[in-house]
This record gives C-alpha cells, sequence and structure tokens, in this order.
C-alpha cells in the first residue's frame, strides 16, 4: 500500500438524523483525511452514486440506505468492478429499513447493525496487526463512543474487536472483497470524539488507502 498515491474518494452521508448529520460529521473527517493527501468531494446527493467514475472509493456514513435503482446498481457495480468501499458506523444501519433490499448492503459491508446501548468508553483491541490498515495503530486503546453490537458474516477478516459489559467482545473494524472491490467497515464513528481519536484517524485513513488500493 502506498501512503503517498493519490486517493480519490466520494464521502457520502445525510443530514436526517441528530447524530449522523453529515453537515457535522464531514468537516471532521475532512480534516485529517485531506491532511493525509486524500482528496475529497462530500454529498448529500445521492445521484452521485449513480456515476462514480473518476472515483477510488466510496466512504458511506448513510444511515438510511433508501436508492433508486440505478444509484444502488451504481454503488454496487462500482465495487464489484473493482472500486473500494468504507462504511463507517451508520453505514451498517440497513435493517432499519426494511422497504429497501437490505440483503445487498449487508452483503456489501460484511455484516449488519442489530442494536447499541448508550455510548461509554470501549476498550477496543487490534487483533490482526499484520494487515495494513492496522500498521501503526495502537494495539489497545480506550474510546467514547457508542457501540454497535452487530451480526458479521464469518468470511470476514476482523481487524479489531471491543470489549463490553453488555454485548461482551464483538469486532468494530473488518475488510472482506466485494466481487474485484475491496470493503473495509469500522463501527466507530458516532460521537466527535471518535474521529478527535488518533486510532480512529489512522483507521479510516489507511482503511480509505487500502480500500482504494494504493
Amino acid at each position: 500500500m502506498n501512503d503517498t498515491a493519490p486517493v480519490r474518494a466520494l464521502v457520502i452521508g445525510e443530514d436526517a438524523f441528530e447524530f449522523h448529520r453529515f453537515g457535522a460529521k464531514y468537516p471532521l473527517l475532512r480534516a485529517f483525511l485531506v491532511a493525509d493527501g486524500i482528496a475529497l468531494d462530500g454529498t448529500t446527493d445521492r445521484a452521485a452514486l449513480a456515476d462514480l467514475a473518476g472515483y477510488d472509493v466510496v466512504v458511506d456514513y448513510l444511515t438510511d440506505p433508501t436508492m433508486t435503482d440505478a444509484e444502488r446498481e451504481g454503488l454496487l457495480g462500482f465495487v464489484r468492478d473493482g472500486g473500494g468501499y468504507v462504511g463507517i458506523h451508520c453505514a451498517a444501519d440497513h435493517e432499519t429499513f426494511a422497504d429497501q433490499p437490505a440483503d445487498h448492503f449487508e452483503e456489501l459491508v460484511g455484516g449488519a447493525f442489530v442494536d447499541h446501548p448508550e455510548p461509554c468508553d470501549l476498550d477496543v483491541r487490534v487483533v490482526d496487526a499484520d494487515h495494513p490498515i492496522t500498521e501503526g495503530v495502537d494495539p489497545a486503546f480506550t474510546i467514547h463512543d457508542e457501540p454497535y453490537e452487530v451480526r458479521w458474516d464469518e468470511s470476514v477478516r476482523v481487524l479489531a474487536r471491543m470489549a463490553h459489559p453488555e454485548l461482551g467482545d464483538l469486532p468494530v473494524a473488518w475488510t472482506k472483497p466485494y466481487g474485484d472491490g475491496s470493503v473495509f467497515y469500522c463501527s466507530l464513528g458516532h460521537t466527535n470524539a471518535a474521529f478527535a481519536h488518533p486510532a480512529v484517524q489512522r483507521l479510516l485513513t489507511r482503511g480509505i488507502r487500502w480500500a482504494a488500493d494504493t
């Protein structure tokens, strides 16, 4: 993985959900990703997904995955054909919207949101230090964030896990292939404190570069 190669990313979110408002979160993401040399376009317009030519990776911070057929196939086809996909936190929350073909997104992400308790201090540990994404990430760190209870496909490669007094031991970061493309998912990213944490910033910048295949 080339840490200095140019990467062009589309970052997509929405403002309908109080704690996942793209207008509040995007500046936090943009600050450390641009500092790493990643070129970003941020949008709440899902029509951008219908034509992803010119991008290396899509960074998904959508809570509601409602899309037109053209938008959904634009995203899935982009990744199947070798593009990168990075899902952050609420990108796994597709099961909440049962009128959508959520199975497509669960296959893409590699798992799905089940439930969450209140934000708290989470003890996170890297369990796969040999992956390029986890290189340079603290092997164990504590972060204040909303813990996601998730289900995940056994085929994913889990990179980091958390310990929670109610939920037990659960993955918070993993990778998987999707067609010819590469997928990285990180369940951290609900609070501003999460995006300010050096370990999360490192995971996301390296995850985007890895998914973009640079």
